[in-house]
């Protein structure tokens, strides 16, 4: 309640203070099991001072925050030598692969490939500091060197004056920065925000526009511009085959080993079970050995030739050591022409390491934390521009390396960091022969595991057509245009589609049906288990074993449409929100409610503009002819036989199941409503009941705008309105479980008297020992204790406040205080009461 210097400053500002609990006051108990102490329960606001504490963190919530920041505290005291030899395994292995693909990466990027190097050793030695994913491995990726390359490329005409290596630096600098802060604040539900169809779109996307800017690479086709998009590249390249040279026999022939080994192992490894582990790091090192192979081939072909008479394009001088260690360079001149390029590399870098991360936590039964993740991820490229390294994510070829060769921790990464650092100290000479034409070959190889297969686009199919839509639409900008035009406009579509199903969704009529569940050929729930006959029938009250629930009258949720379902009792309407209930939707879906009413209703005085100048011109009303008719008892009541047959609305229950929230906005619209449906039943009151609402701050919205609680009249709250409450049986020594042991040993004791000395019913429990409603005798102990024992009683207590009779816990209880109160309403002589329904357990059971 505000205090009197806020009352006086309301009073000030003119502002109309309400009673937070009109209804409060008016609660009349009477002579049920609530009247006694301790059962009573009032429904206290949520309030906004308690709101702002609840946000602020606790001491323990900010020791954990900082605790979560180096995750790697939690597990190295733990360190072992059996993790030691399944780290070392994994991470020699993926140190192998990632040489040769750093270097063919870098030279997507238009970089030369030291850089590439660079980049590997920073990302894997990093990321180990900050992991949550033990599988994952930081590192250059094609798609990310291909935005960088479409960067570099770009800069070259607007800062011409700016070597590439540091633009690519630069941008990484940027990135990470943004990338980290957005983890440092646990900004990791962002990632959400992208759907699988953008993330795949956006993969194959870029698969296809890698593969034809290596093509002419791999062919040894020169004059290609790969600035161009993609098809027009792919379509230059396809016109100069005939300008082939020598490296198309360096690339093809390579590529196809790659494909060969591949497929070779997966066929030898089905075939000889036995030997599955071999022939996977077999498979897994066939990048290796195809470029030690042609690196071979190229060596004895190509050495003491002149660098300008090679016989086909080498990689030449690759700098020993860390030749590029610097503080990058990072003006205001840099950034402001790197900013436009930001959001598709923030993207670029977030999506794909978070997806690969969730998708191996999942198999591999652990959870990563995807703001950590980010704040990983941020550290890497803000420390490897100092090393002389671009971009790097999570790689999705290397991380199912190192899951399948057994990886025990993320420390996997530091002997992957050695192998790398090894390779750039004590092999630059050999990487001087490396043939250009087999790097695009490995390119190639590795992008085609990106390409989503026929059988995932089924399956999207399957699920929702429309996404599939989405798909290649993103997938077809990105090739005609760029990767980062195609991730704008997957994602763009998705959220219109997502806009558009929230701005246009109709909630559905419910109708009510008595069901009851089947095990084999029994009822379950059924006290008597009497088998049903041939068509499911059975003889006996079936009244233990049903149940009610609430099913689309449209039968629109793909229910036997035999099951009849129409309103649960005349002029009462079940309208459940199926997208939640925001300003978004409020009005579209208030609106068809409206209308389904007005269809399946009529107005309860056809006459009560008592001149025709009186009403309004949308609302011309009926001839007189039609309503002398309809006073004479004709069919006609305004419109129709038909309509003068249908039900004056009563009461309007609103299933708020799947509303978390709700606004200013929407508050405002369901208030114009209630107050246009008043008015068609005038003079009659509309009653609103609200069931199944989750969140108390939507209580305290609904409660301020008038809901919750009957609507005072002239006849009085107390003389027309009759509350249902649901109660709940509570815990402890008073509980149904202590009831239930209590009993069973009354059962065996009794068992140890005479058969005779008590009258016993089917089930061989004394006659008196039955529940008789909520308070009554549930122990074996006849009434008045004849052993002196005091008798127990289950102590139950109402589920929702007393002071909230219109929210209820259910559509059960709902509907039985409409049609409660609905047939009640003209017995003026009925005294306010309270109605409390039946328990069962520890939970609310309501029967109508």
């Amino acid at each position: 309640m505000p205090s009197q210097a806020g009352r006086s400053l309301a009073r000030a500002l003119g502002i109309k203070l309400r009673d937070t609990d009109p209804w409060k006051d008016n609660v009349t108990l009477g002579e049920t099991v609530l009247s006694r102490p301790g059962n009573s329960f009032f429904e206290e606001h949520p309030t906004v001072p308690a709101f702002f504490m609840g946000l602020r963190p606790s001491r323990q919530q900010t020791s954990d925050y900082l605790l979560s920041l180096f995750p790697f505290l939690s597990w190295i005291a733990k360190y072992n030598l059996k993790w030691f030899l399944g780290d070392l395994v994994a991470g020699v292995t993926v140190g192998a692969l990632v040489v040769p693909q750093g270097m063919a990466y870098a030279k997507l990027a238009n970089l030369e490939v030291q850089f590439g190097l660079y980049s590997s050793f920073m990302g894997v030695f990093i990321y180990w500091f900050f992991a949550t994913s033990k599988d994952i491995t930081i590192g250059p990726v094609a798609v990310l060197s291909q935005v960088t390359g479409g960067v570099v490329s770009d800069m070259k005409t607007v800062l011409p004056d700016v070597p590439a290596h540091i633009i690519a630096s630069a941008l990484a600098l940027l990135a990470g920065s943004i990338v980290m802060f957005m983890g440092l604040l646990r900004c990791g539900w962002m990632v959400d925000m992208i759907p699988l169809t953008s993330l795949s779109a956006f993969m194959t996307g870029s698969a296809l526009t890698i593969i034809a800017g290596q093509l002419h690479t791999m062919l040894g086709i020169t004059g290609i511009t790969t600035t161009d998009p993609p098809y027009l590249v792919l379509i230059t390249t396809l016109r100069g085959l005939s300008r082939s040279t020598l490296d198309a026999a360096m690339g093809l022939s390579a590529l196809a080993m790659l494909y060969l080994i591949k497929y070779g192992c997966s066929y030898a490894g089905a075939r000889l079970p036995k030997h599955q582990r071999l022939l996977f790091f077999l498979a897994t090192l066939r990048v290796v050995f195809v470029i030690c192979l042609y690196t071979l081939i190229s060596f004895l072909v190509n050495r003491g030739l002149p660098e300008d008479q090679v016989r086909f394009g080498i990689v030449l001088d690759v700098p020993r050591g860390f030749q590029n260690a610097a503080i990058p360079v990072l003006n205001r001149r840099i950034a402001s022409n790197l900013f436009s390029y930001l959001p598709a590399t923030v993207i670029v870098l977030l999506i794909e390491h978070i997806a690969i991360s969730k998708s191996f936590g999942r198999v591999n039964n652990y959870t990563i934390n995807p703001s950590q993740e980010m704040v990983a991820i941020g550290v890497t490229n803000i420390l490897g521009p100092f090393l002389g390294g671009y971009a790097a994510t999570g790689s999705f070829s290397r991380t199912a390396i190192q899951s399948k060769a057994g990886v025990r921790t993320p420390f996997a990464g530091v002997i992957t960091a050695a192998v790398v650092l090894l390779a750039i100290y004590a092999l630059p000479a050999v990487f001087y022969f490396v043939p250009n034409a087999s790097l695009a070959a490995v390119i190639i190889h590795a992008v085609g595991d990106l390409l989503t297969p026929p059988n995932t686009l089924y399956q999207f199919w399957l699920v929702s057509p429309l996404e599939v839509v989405i798909f290649f639409v993103g997938v077809i900008v990105s090739v005609i245009s760029t990767i980062e035009n195609g991730i704008y406009a997957t994602i763009f579509l998705a959220a219109a589609v997502l806009v558009f199903r929230l701005l246009r969704s109709k909630g559905r009529f419910l109708g009510r049906v008595k069901v009851q569940s089947i095990l084999g050929d029994e009822i379950v729930g059924h006290d008597n288990r009497q088998p049903l006959g041939g068509y499911g029938t059975f003889t006996g009250s079936s009244e233990a074993s049903t149940r009610n629930i609430f099913l689309p009258i449209s039968h629109a949720d793909g229910s036997n449409p035999e099951v009849e379902l129409g309103n649960p009792y005349p002029g009462i309407f079940i309208y459940r929100f199926s997208e939640g209930f925001n300003y978004p939707n409020a009005s579209y879906s208030l609106e068809w409610m409206v209308e389904y009413i007005f269809s399946q209703s009529r107005r309860t005085n056809q006459s009560q503009f008592e001149r025709p100048g009186d009403r309004p011109w949308n609302d011309p009303g009926p001839s007189r002819g039609k309503l002398k008719a309809a006073a004479a008892g004709g069919a006609g009541a305004g419109v129709s036989g038909a309509s003068h047959n249908l039900p004056t609305l009563k009461a309007v229950i609103l299933d708020f199941s799947s509303v978390n929230h709700v606004d200013i906005t929407s508050v405002q619209q369901l208030i114009d409503v209630r107050n246009q449906l008043d008015r068609y039943a005038a003079p009659d009151p509309v009653d609103w009941h609200i069931a199944c609402i989750n969140n108390r701050w939507t209580k305290r919205a609904l409660v301020s705008a008038g809901f919750g609680y009957p609507t005072p009249d002239s006849g009085g709250i107390q003389r027309r309105w009759r509350s249902i409450y649901s109660l709940a049986e509570i815990g402890g020594s008073e509980s149904a479980a202590e009831a239930a042991e209590h009993e069973v040993n009354e059962k065996e004791l009794a068992l140890s008297q005479k058969p005779s000395a008590r009258a016993r019913d089917g089930d061989g429990l004394p006659v008196w020992s039955r529940n008789r409603g909520a308070d009554a005798i549930v122990a074996g102990t006849p009434p008045g204790g004849k052993d002196g024992r005091q008798q127990l009683r289950r102590r139950t207590v109402v589920v929702h406040g007393l002071n909230r009779p219109l929210f209820h816990v259910d559509l059960t209880s709902a509907l039985q205080s409409a049609i409660a109160n609905v047939e009640a309403r003209n017995d003026t002589d009925t005294d306010a009461s309270t109605t409390v329904v039946g328990i069962s357990g520890n939970s609310t059971k309501i029967t109508l």
